[in-house]
């Protein structure tokens, strides 16, 4: 069963179309086609609060494209959601209001707990036997989430505005460092018998570039020495000499700031990547929602 996924981030915008379906009594989902914009919204209102005529412009754009695709593979259903960015734009909901008129697409506004719930229910794999719990961690260009898990139980899930075109917006974020440092020290006991989940296309990046991607994790001393190499270079050679896209070669390095930060925090030596992410949560939602 063919579905599709909008995912409209402060970094950039992605259309998911693909196949799910039910095996071992769990769902599948597996990629037809995947097409990402980097439309940097984030830029805009990280800054100034609102998004400007020329982001705008460059949205609706996008979403008629991505509509011209949906008509082409016609899928069963789609969602079409917004996060950071339009959430928190002075003109967000004028800009919700121009999309749908133009595009005849309603954008719906998420905020980043139904987020990180539509991603960490679709994950694929089963924790190892010697982890009671999971930290769900996915590091976006305007927020961070962070959830705990026994199970399928939620044990707590908190947003934080930090990520990665926001820090380039406002490089100290003094708070909300503090409130993630603070918010892990609450769930320290639980945090020593927790595996690290991490996702967003930064941390797969990073894990395929310098972790191991058959077992699908990365340790900490990974995650550092790829920092500090990343920083070694300048924007202009990560993306001629290291071959990173333009628009990932300037949010990597403070995405693996974060996520090296929350690492050290809660004392953990390696983080799981399954490439996870808030398309395929959609995906698996629609896909549920169709067969229950």
């Amino acid at each position: 069963m063919l579905f599709a996924a909008i995912d409209i981030g402060s970094n950039a915008g992605r259309l998911l179309i693909a196949n799910a379906y039910t095996h071992n009594n769990q769902s599948v989902v597996e990629k037809t086609t995947l097409i990402r914009v980097p439309l940097r919204l984030g830029k805009d209102v990280f800054k100034t609060g609102k998004i400007s005529d020329e982001r705008k412009i460059a949205l609706i754009k996008t979403i008629k494209a991505f509509k011209l695709l949906m008509e082409v593979y016609k899928p069963i259903g789609y969602k079409a959601y917004a996060t950071a960015a339009l959430r928190e734009a002075e003109n967000g909901k004028e800009i919700l209001q121009s999309v749908k008129k133009n595009t005849g697409i309603r954008l719906q506004c998420i905020d980043g707990k139904q987020e990180a719930n539509i991603i960490r229910k679709n994950i694929g794999f089963v924790l190892p036997p010697e982890n009671k719990y999971a930290m769900f961690v996915d590091v976006g260009g305007g927020s961070t989430e962070i959830s705990i898990t026994e199970g399928d139980r939620l044990i707590d899930l908190k947003s934080f505005q930090i990520g990665t075109i926001r820090l380039q917006a406002d490089a100290s974020l003094h708070n909300e460092w503090k409130s993630i440092k603070n918010w892990i020290n609450v769930h320290q006991e639980l945090c020593s018998e927790a595996q690290l989940i991490g996702s967003g296309g930064n941390i797969n990046k990073i894990n395929k570039i310098y972790g191991n991607q058959q077992s699908k994790a990365i340790f900490q001393f990974q995650l550092l020495r790829a920092y500090e190499h990343l920083r070694s270079y300048s924007l202009q050679d990560r993306i001629e000499k290291l071959g990173l896209r333009p628009d990932r070669a300037d949010v990597i390095i403070p995405a693996a700031k974060i996520f090296l930060f929350i690492m050290h925090q809660m004392q953990a030596e390696s983080i799981l990547v399954p490439k996870i992410g808030l398309v395929d949560g959609m995906i698996h939602e629609q896909y549920k929602k169709y067969i229950s």
